[in-house]
């Protein structure tokens, strides 16, 4: 009815996805293959999208979960044929607990759950970069996206587009526009014209730096510095003071680790 493509997303086994792919086919514009309970080994997953490769003729998405080498299974399932990747799942299992009561809170037997939303999103970064640096696919970037800064950081290290399902759960269907008109704002604030023009511009950042990402103090902007003492509050290394109302940086006690970076509230500090 609303002309918008539909994804269809299935699993587990390569015996369940041969049965279930043609069935949905006629629905589907391209297929999902969750792989969330598969585990390490690749095997199974390999054989999966081969199944549904075999039995569709639509693209076939693979959906990786973060706790297994990101590469190495992005590569497999370039191997195996997948048109795309979808990165990434939730991560666990997790647990958690009322303090009131001492009740855990998760509905499953062993009272575990699995870690989505905002928790996940460094996480789910750290993939799609991973694998936009070891495969030449598509990525759908997921988890932890509730706003159109954190799109724009997905596409940033190289997703193709973005998928949002928790945001969603805790705030409704209309969440979705809302994070469209960000991102349209957020581009047009810094002068791109559409999202590929920052598609995999962290990546490209990180492949010109080299090593000097790693070993560098940050810059200083003291004009811009307002003496609010954050950045010496979080400095365990001693490099980073606040003197007059303005920081002083200390490079030679400097550990480049950039987490007064991530807590300047005006980016005196950055890369």
């Amino acid at each position: 009815d609303t002309g918008l493509p539909l994804i269809v997303s299935l699993g587990y086994s390569a015996a369940e996805i041969a049965q279930l792919a043609p069935r949905v086919q006629p629905f589907a514009d391209a297929l999902e293959l969750s792989t969330h309970y598969i585990g390490d080994d690749a095997g199974p997953m390999i054989d999966a999208i081969r199944a549904a490769k075999d039995a569709v003729d639509v693209p076939v998405f693979v959906k990786l979960s973060p706790f297994r080498d990101m590469r190495a299974a992005g590569e497999a399932a370039a191997r195996a044929g997948a048109d795309g990747i979808v990165a990434a799942n939730s991560f666990g299992p997790c647990l958690g607990v009322d303090a009131e009561t001492g009740d855990l809170l998760m509905g499953s037997a062993e009272g575990y759950g699995w870690l989505s939303g905002v928790g996940l999103k460094p996480l789910a970064l750290r993939c799609v970069f991973d694998l936009a640096r070891a495969v030449d696919l598509p990525i759908i970037g997921e988890g932890g996206i509730s706003r159109g800064t954190d799109a724009v950081e997905f596409l940033m290290v190289g997703a193709t587009a973005v998928g949002v399902c928790t945001a969603a759960i805790l705030g409704g269907p209309k969440v979705y526009g809302k994070i469209a008109q960000e991102i349209a704002r957020w581009l047009d604030g810094h002068g791109y014209e559409a999202p590929e023009a920052v598609r995999g511009l962290a990546v490209d950042r990180w492949r010109a730096q080299g090593s000097r990402h790693a070993l560098s103090a940050p810059t200083l902007d003291v004009g811009a510095c307002t003496g609010c003492g954050r950045c010496e509050t979080s400095c365990v290394y001693g490099a980073i003071a606040v003197m007059e109302q303005k920081a002083v940086l200390t490079e030679a006690y400097c550990s480049a680790c950039g987490l007064c970076v991530t807590r300047c509230p005006v980016r005196a500090l950055h890369r």
